[in-house]
């Protein structure tokens, strides 16, 4: 039986999420012996060179393109390293499933950003969507709460900073290859975790450790190719909500590889999350379907 575009988008976005929770639980068990910035650096001496031989393929690398374009894919580049740094910061003290959850936020944070700062235009609808996740948001991190610290702020703060990364990138033209965006976007948080692990010095690993490391390379790039795959394969309204897949994940290897469960409380926060962008999904698809239907 032959898939559909749609059925074949959301399996790719599924098997993405899969990538990148997998790097991420790698990456926190990682934390427990080294340095945050170490593990960006070793990382990154697995993930830059893929990425480079994928894009150098795909004739992605060497490529000419325009000053406002660069200018995106430059602003975008500084996004994504606070994002990458104050995330893996405050994955390394929190549940695995718990930050994972703060994330799913994101749809709703992207269409916020666009409405306010790039005039798209929002309905009553998908603002009252907006608010409720913002409200799961807080049943999660729960403020003034036994488990909010500073690392719940840190997971706020990345959800800002991916949303900025996210909203920026649809500036870009789309003459401009997905992975010279995710190559050029790799090689500061690169740069950035060598000289800080430079100034704060090495620590030993084991061979062990170095597999672990090549994997969630590996991991990661797997998720950044499969992700511009399923958003290339369907409708983006059908396929973009299967990315709350990585809950699922998230909450798995959470319990086999760390002992955790999100609470009651998380649960719920959770499910509100993922309704309200799942429902903002579909509302921006009946939006353009309407749209379309009077040009």
């Amino acid at each position: 039986m032959k898939l559909t575009d749609n059925v074949f988008g959301a399996i790719l976005m599924a098997i993405s999420m899969l990538s990148f929770v997998s790097n991420d639980a790698l990456m926190k068990f990682l934390f427990e012996t080294i340095s945050v910035e170490q593990g960006i650096f070793m990382r990154g001496l697995v993930s830059v060179p893929l990425l480079a031989f994928i894009a150098y393929l795909r004739k992605s690398l060497f490529i000419r393109i325009d000053r406002r374009n660069w200018r995106v894919v430059i602003t975008r580049a500084f996004a994504e390293l606070a994002a990458t740094m104050v995330f893996l910061t405050a994955l390394s003290k929190m549940p695995l499933a718990n930050i994972t959850a703060i994330l799913q936020a994101l749809p709703l944070t992207v269409t916020m950003f666009a409405a306010i700062f790039f005039g798209e235009q929002v309905g009553w609808r998908r603002w009252s969507a907006i608010l409720a996740g913002f409200i799961g948001v807080l049943i999660i991190i729960r403020p003034g709460g036994e488990g909010f610290n500073e690392y719940a702020v840190l997971a706020i703060i990345a959800v800002a900073c991916v949303t900025v990364r996210d909203a920026i990138t649809r500036r870009l033209d789309r003459s401009v290859p997905s992975l010279f965006v995710a190559f050029t976007s790799a090689i500061p948080i690169f740069l950035f975790g060598g000289i800080t692990t430079a100034t704060t010095g090495w620590m030993a690993v084991s061979g062990a450790m170095i597999g672990v490391v090549v994997i969630a390379a590996i991991a990661i790039t797997c998720g950044y190719l499969f992700a511009v795959m399923a958003m290339r394969n369907g409708e983006i309204s059908f396929v973009a909500p299967f990315r709350y897949t990585g809950m699922i994940w998230a909450i798995l290897f959470g319990f086999l590889l760390f002992g955790d469960l999100p609470d009651a409380a998380t649960l719920l926060g959770t499910l509100i999350v993922i309704v309200m962008g799942v429902y903002a999904f579909h509302r921006e698809r009946v939006r353009q379907r309407a749209d379309a239907s009077s040009a």
